[in-house]
């Protein structure tokens, strides 16, 4: 895994061939704690960017000589990489596509339950009760049509005052409720001890 270039990117499949290796490599995941609970690396470890960068230098004591960092899509990764690599790691490296190219690759993943962002399930109850209030004007009766205007105002004084009613009580639904972000303390402590590297 080291050369006499510092390593400042690697592939899905050299990182797959890193892990079944298994030397001195730490993978850290700098995304939410939420989009880490939705897919994350097997074996990586959940540290949030603002985290990580707090706290650096003390991440730098407990990793082993040779760190990916894993976000979406590259940009928070790289981030990290700034904070982390003047540190005395030998590898400070970036995973190139983010976890979906991992993913895609066939690498070894754990999915939590999908569900969709509320942004995404607004579009859809907003457009399906739309659909349901033209369809019931035409079919039903016509009063069933100011269904569609009531939403189409409400999409709109949400635009002007950029609040949304429909997201916070769609937020409120079981399906949408996520676990505590873990504070500073509980992430940290998941890392392995400056002793074990």
């Amino acid at each position: 895994m080291t050369s006499a270039q510092p390593i400042t990117s690697v592939d899905a499949q050299t990182l797959k061939s890193w892990i079944d290796k298994h030397e001195g490599l730490t993978v850290i995941d700098v995304r939410t704690a939420h989009e880490f609970s939705n897919l994350h690396i097997k074996g990586s470890y959940n540290v949030p960017l603002t985290t990580l960068a707090e706290h650096s230098e003390e991440i730098s004591s407990r990793v082993g000589e040779h760190v990916v960092l894993v976000c979406q899509s590259g940009i928070r990764a790289g981030q990290a990489q700034q904070k982390l690599a003047p540190l005395g790691i030998s590898t400070v490296a970036v995973l190139e596509g983010g976890i979906n190219s991992f993913a895609k690759a066939d690498g070894d993943v754990v999915r939590g339950t999908q569900v969709w962002d509320i942004e995404r399930q607004v579009r859809f109850a907003a457009g399906s009760l739309v659909l349901a209030g033209l369809a019931g004007g035409k079919f039903l009766s016509p009063k069933v049509r100011t269904l569609s205007g009531i939403i189409g105002a409400g999409l709109t004084f949400s635009g002007v005052s950029n609040t949304c009613a429909m997201g916070k009580a769609l937020s409120a639904l079981p399906w949408n409720k996520t676990k505590p972000v873990p504070t500073e303390t509980e992430t940290l402590s998941k890392l392995p001890s400056p002793k074990e590297n």
